[in-house]
């Protein structure tokens, strides 16, 4: 993954024009931005691109228009948001291709940033068009892709356009892959994976690729139900998929041969009704009665996971170890990242996390910062981890 072409790779840009993809795809409220996070994410790459003299001409989509001109999905509200966070003015382009938009980049200066329309408007952009790709494509001069969250669509401002020009990954998206090569691509063994959430059923690929690719897995929230299910122990009324478990006992059988340790609760926290500080217990395994349902991990399964942590140099980490959206069944997620936290700022552990729910656990644990790298990228990181080709990745490679 580390063959692909940098900004630093980039010379003589200026008076150039750089188209760059990024993702502004933000939260706006009444016409204001509500978080900036994401226009926040796209300061290094503008900076270091205009810093040397080029024009920015960013690409971005915003809603889901489906190929319709629908107003209220403009992007023209984030322009001035992201002034204000440049600290610099920032143009705006009615359209994003054509002479509207040739016209806004000519009028800015070498340096200047302008904000082309949202790219959804056009009906080529998600069925990556040759011909919108090729028409686009004459704006600019070199492309650069700081979108990483959507690199797993194949659309004509993540691949086709990467294949008409010049094609380097911005700041943000080398940083990604940087994390994602140190975590999976050439880790630092031993690798621990921990993988939660609700359902086997959304993460069979993920857990199939992992199981081939780390040396312990563990497993927990409604999924480790599944897998407790499968090996016959009782899961009284919990979420589970007793469908399921041919295809758990499956995983099982290849990790085992691929040398994977499986690592699933040994303790629970029980309650018989999921609601904020419903009576619970704590209990092993196999004495979950029929009228309770399983919602956290307990003390014990903790502390074997965080002995697992020890052993690794290289953590991956996606989804919660319980319902940690519900006191006091955050208890096992919030003490695991706080341990792989402790770890990963000492500098004993790689401790790469992204997808779902993950990003909101890890903020309430109050960790976030302490990992090594956190993706925000949703469903691009967990086809990554799933071992699926990226388009928009693919397209950056010299």
């Amino acid at each position: 993954m580390t063959d692909f072409k940098r900004i630093d790779d980039a010379d003589h840009l200026a008076g150039k024009t750089a188209l760059v993809r990024v993702d502004f795809n933000v939260p706006v409220a009444n016409g204001k931005v509500t978080d900036d996070t994401r226009l926040r994410a796209a300061l290094d790459t503008v900076n270091a691109l205009s810093g040397k003299g080029a024009k920015v001409a960013l690409l971005a989509h915003f809603g889901r228009p489906k190929g319709e001109v629908k107003p209220e999905l403009s992007l023209k509200p984030v322009a001035e948001a992201f002034a204000g966070v440049l600290g610099a003015p920032v143009a705006f382009a009615a359209d994003c291709v054509g002479e509207v938009a040739q016209h806004a980049i000519d009028s800015i200066q070498g340096g200047g940033v302008v904000l082309l329309e949202n790219t959804r408007f056009k009906p080529g952009e998600e069925k990556n068009d040759e011909a919108l790709a090729t028409e686009m494509a004459k704006l600019g001069d070199l492309y650069v892709n700081d979108a990483f969250s959507a690199a797993h669509r194949a659309h004509v401002t993540t691949e086709a356009l990467a294949r008409k020009l010049p094609a380097y990954a911005g700041r943000a998206m080398e940083r990604e892959l940087d994390a994602l090569e140190a975590a999976l691509g050439n880790p630092e063994r031993p690798v621990l994976a921990v993988v939660g959430g609700a359902k086997v059923s959304t993460k069979i690929d993920l857990l199939k690729n992992l199981v081939s690719k780390v040396d312990a897995l563990a497993i927990g929230g409604g999924m480790a139900n599944t897998f407790l299910a499968a090996r016959g122990q009782p899961v009284g009324k919990s979420l589970c998929e007793h469908d399921l478990a041919g295809t758990c006992r499956e995983i099982e059988a290849n990790a085992k041969a691929a040398g994977c340790d499986i690592i699933l609760p040994q303790d629970v926290v029980v309650a018989k009704e999921f609601a904020a500080n419903a009576p619970h217990r704590t209990c092993p395994v196999g004495d979950v009665a029929d009228d309770e349902m399983i919602l956290d991990a307990g003390q014990q399964t903790v502390g074997i996971i965080t002995i697992a942590m020890d052993a690794a140099k290289t953590l991956v980490w996606n989804g919660p170890l319980g319902a940690f959206e519900i006191e006091p069944f955050d208890k096992a997620t919030v003490a695991a990242a706080r341990a792989a936290g402790v770890r990963a700022k000492a500098g004993k552990l790689v401790a790469v996390a992204g997808g779902g729910d993950t990003v909101a656990a890890l903020n309430h644990a109050g960790v976030a910062d302490d990992f090594t790298f956190v993706s925000t990228a949703g469903g691009a990181f967990l086809e990554w981890m799933e071992g699926k080709a990226l388009p928009g990745v693919e397209a950056l490679k010299g």
